[in-house]
């Protein structure tokens, strides 16, 4: 029955994480679909890119809520195992996991989401803020130095598992090994950001800073 439990709590996990907030956004407030204007992207970057700062504010907060909250789903198993053991920190992250999948691949908008970014914060917040915190530090030195979002993110979903495995060593194994795959995982979401790069055609930090492009 506690299996069962599980289970049932990694697919409110997941639905969690599919419910598309830019998109919604988009179509009930803007009328547009957030996918066919700016990067394509159903996040929080594309947001501020096109609908302006208010409405990315809000998509960014609910996107991190979300996997915060699927974090916090682990509550509800009522038996063994016990928070601060490993076995509790594993079910933890595959319930947050699977928000970040459902953001990437929400079953409410076709499979087609965002990046994962601002759903992992929130994953990472709810499990390891500390660590979390000098991820973002890098996060807005990258941006400053480079002026990209796109990369300034995946600097700092690296800067997570150098974080748990080496400045603040973490006693999960499985935290850490999560902070791996993670970091890889965004890099694999920002492949297309990689080849605008290289290319230089890639937005820079500095084109969000505004109140809403013209979408017509």
């Amino acid at each position: 029955m506690e299996n069962l439990c599980f289970v049932l709590l990694v697919v409110a996990a997941y639905l969690l994480g599919s419910i598309p907030s830019s998109i919604i956004i988009g179509k009930v407030f803007f009328h547009l679909d957030i996918r066919e204007h700016g990067s394509g992207n159903a996040g929080a970057a594309n947001t501020f890119r096109v609908l302006g700062w208010k409405a990315g504010v809000v998509v960014l907060v609910f996107d991190a809520f979300k996997g915060w909250l699927a974090v916090r789903l682990a509550t509800f198993t009522h038996q063994l195992p016990l928070p601060g053991e490993e076995a509790y920190m594993i079910r933890q992250l595959v319930l947050g996991l699977a928000a970040v999948l459902g953001h990437i691949f929400p079953l409410f908008a076709r499979f087609r989401g965002g990046k994962g970014v601002a759903t992992f914060l929130g994953v990472a917040l709810a499990i390891a803020p500390e660590a979390t915190l000098i991820s973002l530090a890098a996060y807005i030195v990258s941006v400053f130095l480079f002026n990209y979002v796109s990369l300034s993110s995946m600097i700092a979903g690296a800067m997570f598992p150098v974080t748990v495995w080496f400045i603040l060593p973490s006693p999960y194994l499985s935290l850490r090994i999560f902070g791996i795959f993670v970091a890889l995982l965004l890099i694999w979401t920002h492949r297309s950001n990689i080849r605008r790069i290289a290319r230089g055609e890639e937005s820079r930090a500095s084109d969000l800073i505004r109140k809403k492009r013209k979408t017509e």
